[in-house]
């Protein structure tokens, strides 16, 4: 087998899981995901700033938080398909959003960076609409 054939069989193996898991790519999807990053960069900087340093054990916690996050996404988008709806699965999203906002709004309180009352009124936005899906 080629080299060639090994990465696209690796990359199919990944787009039949995503598939698999997530039906299709969404912008919210998106968006979280660049969130999370934001979150994991903003944290480890703020933590840095503080002086209390990287702690591997936090940061595995952490990295076990989002992966447990993808998963919650994961079981919603399944629930959906097995209901026949799709709610379940965007509004896990809209909820992880929220908290991932409103950790990075933290994260910037922690290293002095203002946040713009625009954005903080997007996170209450998104807040709100996470715990109206999540009532349905």
């Amino acid at each position: 087998m080629s080299g060639q054939t090994i990465i696209n069989w690796i990359t199919g193996l990944i787009g039949a899981f995503i598939t698999f898991a997530f039906g299709h790519w969404t912008e919210p999807l998106t968006f979280l995901l660049t969130i999370i990053a934001i979150d994991i960069i903003s944290g480890m900087y703020a933590s840095m700033r503080e002086g209390s340093g990287l702690n591997s054990a936090v940061g595995t916690v952490g990295l076990a938080k989002k992966g447990l996050m993808l998963l919650v996404i994961l079981l919603g988008y399944r629930v959906d398909v097995l209901l026949g709806s799709e709610m379940i699965m965007g509004g896990a999203i809209y909820f992880y959003i929220a908290n991932e906002l409103v950790s990075v709004t933290e994260n910037c309180g922690r290293i002095g960076l203002p946040i713009p009352n625009k954005l903080r009124q997007v996170i209450a936005v998104l807040k709100q609409k996470g715990e109206e899906e999540e009532e349905v």
